[in-house]
């Protein structure tokens, strides 16, 4: 692919969580489109083999351990990214979840995951926001989740599928609130994607969704590199005129009912 025809050429795009999985596969999806990458993390063995990974191939990432349930700790990051440059593109990839059904689910638990899946949207949003809106044609891309529009009769997962619903429900009210200034916003919302993380969890020998793939229409487990390849495409011009949208990224799972 030629510079002149990368779909990011000359762009920054701001990544967070690309230590591993579906970041991971951003991060060097990002980067072939000729993007300067910058990544965060808390695993740094994994975000030092991003980097290696994303220069390997050709393309430019930097990387900072930046937690991103700290305040201060984005704030500053945010306020170190603009030293260098114009920030085009945010891609909230990271969080982490407990899955526990309602009855089993402490308190502590369910802040726990408010803390880890929404507050690390947020803040990330709050403090890139003012780079972002000065920059012609930017973009941010949010992450939900099926669980953010369905219930689910084989996982216990009552704050996961509140905090999807409501970076769902921000993507709508970023948009109205980018536009103005067009900045677009829109998140992806995966379904069972095969990562390190679902093949501890969610796809063990001995959970009830270690099956999944029979009731999804398209007969498979996603690939991260399918959901990065959506919001790539949410994050480039070639989705100029689509704001406040969320992209299924899951095989039909949440269209079409089993059986």
């Amino acid at each position: 692919m030629s510079v002149s025809s990368q779909r990011l050429a000359g762009k920054t795009a701001v990544i967070t969580g690309t230590a591993s999985g579906q970041g991971r596969a951003a991060a060097l999806a990002f980067a072939s489109e000729g993007a300067f990458v910058v990544g965060c993390d808390m695993d740094d063995d994994g975000a030092a083999a991003t980097v290696a990974a994303v220069t390997e191939a050709g393309g430019r990432m930097s990387s900072s351990r930046v937690d991103l349930t700290d305040e201060a700790a984005v704030a500053a990051w945010a306020a170190d990214v603009a030293k260098h440059g114009q920030v085009h593109i945010l891609y909230a990839n990271a969080a982490v979840t407990r899955f526990a059904p309602v009855e089993e689910l402490s308190f502590d638990d369910w802040k726990w995951n408010i803390e880890h899946e929404m507050d690390v949207v947020f803040l990330p949003v709050k403090y890139f926001w003012p780079q972002l809106i000065q920059a012609a044609n930017s973009a941010i891309v949010l992450v939900g989740s099926t669980a953010g529009v369905t219930g689910s009769m084989t996982n216990g997962r009552l704050a996961h599928t509140a905090t999807k619903g409501a970076v769902v429900a921000m993507t709508k009210q970023l948009a109205a609130e980018g536009a103005p200034h067009g900045l677009r916003v829109n998140a992806v919302s995966p379904g069972m994607i095969r990562t390190a993380a679902t093949e501890g969890n969610l796809l063990a020998p001995d959970h009830p969704m270690r099956t999944i793939a029979g009731s999804i229409p398209l007969g498979r487990i996603g690939a991260p590199e399918e959901v990065a390849a959506c919001a790539l495409f949410l994050a480039s011009d070639d989705a100029s005129y689509v704001t406040g949208a969320n992209l299924m990224v899951d095989g039909g799972w949440s269209a079409v009912l089993p059986g």
